[in-house]
């Protein structure tokens, strides 16, 4: 039996013993004979530190899968059956660039929201195209599998500019909540459905349904009542107002703080700025502890101190995925996709978070229909903004990026934003080049 090549791209990273555990134990559904785990030469020691856990892990279990680590992209890409993306350009360093420039402005500085959430784009977009394009050579049946953020920009830039065509975003953000909501109504999450629409990081839960029977207003109460937060570790969980939500009528994500709550969110933001440094800061002293802990001869699960990192249900989003691809289990998930006419009002080739259909062939998004008014408007204003990011990434165009700056709303002055898109161009000037030229 050849079984199945899973080649990980950014493999150094710290949420890979979350991955070896979720492909572990759903080895009987998902024979993953191979793991190439793969990062560049500034990522080495922690390829190795990582790799080494991953081995001990897969002996541990007792499952023949075997553990390669290389700084060969092209070699670990040959004959690959899925391709996971999980890279960061620039490291931890550049985020906390992403974050830190816009607050010294009076700007939300957040990673895949914003000024941030462009720069990130821009810089990891090439990349991305050029994965896709060694697939295209070397593995051109595979499916890639993105949960490098922003997972809905870089979908979206595959989909109108790579060399492939089978490309799935993933994000851990609509499962989060429909744990939290199987929390907050004391069931199991198995009896729990929840209907996703929107964008990654943009995404509503437009129904909730338990055992079949609709709970959406019992949810939307129970989240406005100031007694569960449904939120992440990287945002702060502010109450939501209980009437607000009424009038709402849809369950909002997490990110949805910093649209609904900016004023909030950006004092919490140079609050903690003042006192700590940003999140990327914190994460990046919860990245030292981990490896250290992560090099423990004796260690071979994935410890708990990796909860502190954030990304919870990595593992179950991406081999639930993975699991139901190979074995064509037509199950509902939310994935990022090609819009193909499921959310009326965007363009039909666009990148949209949605519950899809997750077959042999890959997700078939299920039609939603115009997302409600209240929304509509905010979900297509990222959309135009995403668009024009995905552009500017591609030519290094730079009025292209100051549009694309300008009108997302959480960036609320042209003559500002202009500034923020020289620093962090200057800034990240060595992951740039296409601006350079």
């Amino acid at each position: 039996m050849k079984g199945i090549k899973i080649v990980t791209i950014g493999g150094g990273s710290s949420y890979t013993p979350e991955l070896v555990e979720g492909l572990i134990q759903y080895y009987d559904e998902l024979p993953v004979r191979e793991l190439w785990l793969v990062d560049i030469p500034e990522g080495k020691e922690k390829l190795e530190i990582v790799g080494n856990l991953a081995k001990r892990m897969v002996k541990k279990a007792g499952v023949p899968m075997n553990i390669h680590l290389t700084l060969d992209r092209r070699a670990a890409l040959e004959d690959a059956d899925f391709v996971t993306t999980q890279i960061r350009v620039g490291q931890l360093d550049a985020r906390i660039i992403d974050e830190s420039i816009p607050l010294k402005y009076g700007m939300i500085g957040q990673e895949t929201n914003g000024a941030g959430g462009l720069f990130k784009g821009l810089r990891t977009i090439p990349i991305i195209l050029e994965i896709t394009k060694d697939m295209a050579e070397l593995c051109p049946k595979a499916w890639l599998i993105n949960f490098t953020n922003p997972a809905g920009m870089l979908t979206e830039a595959v989909l109108r500019y790579g060399k492939i065509k089978k490309v799935i975003g993933l994000c851990n953000v609509p499962i989060g909540m429909e744990m939290t909501i199987a929390n907050m109504l004391e069931v199991d999450s198995s009896r729990i459905h929840v209907e996703f629409a929107g964008l990654n990081h943009m995404v509503f839960g437009t129904h909730v349904y338990l055992d079949g029977m609709e709970v959406t207003a019992q949810v939307l109460d129970l989240l406005g009542s100031g007694k569960v937060s449904m939120t992440m570790k990287n945002i702060i969980g502010l109450d939501w107002d209980r009437d607000f939500l009424k009038a709402l009528k849809i369950i909002p994500c997490p990110y949805h703080r910093y649209y609904y709550k900016h004023k909030e969110m950006l004092e919490h933001e140079l609050e903690e700025l003042k006192k700590t440094g940003t999140r990327g800061a914190a994460v990046k002293q919860i990245e030292k502890e981990l490896f250290e802990v992560y090099k423990d001869p004796d260690l071979a699960v994935k410890p708990s101190q990796l909860e502190n990192r954030g990304g919870a249900y990595y593992s179950y989003a991406a081999c639930r995925l993975i699991r139901s691809i190979y074995n064509d289990k037509r199950d509902i998930q939310p994935v990022n996709v090609r819009n193909n006419g499921a959310i009326i009002g965007l363009p039909e080739g666009a990148a949209v978070e949605v519950s899809c259909m997750i077959t042999k062939d890959g997700p078939k998004p299920l039609a939603v229909g115009e997302l409600p008014v209240a929304v509509r408007g905010l979900v297509q204003q990222i959309k135009s903004f995403e668009q024009l990011a995905v552009e500017a990434a591609v030519t290094g165009d730079y009025h292209l990026a100051l549009l694309a700056m300008t009108i997302h709303p959480l960036v609320t002055s042209d003559v500002i934003g202009k500034k923020i898109l020289n620093e962090m161009l200057e800034a990240h000037k060595k992951y740039l080049p296409q601006f350079f030229r």
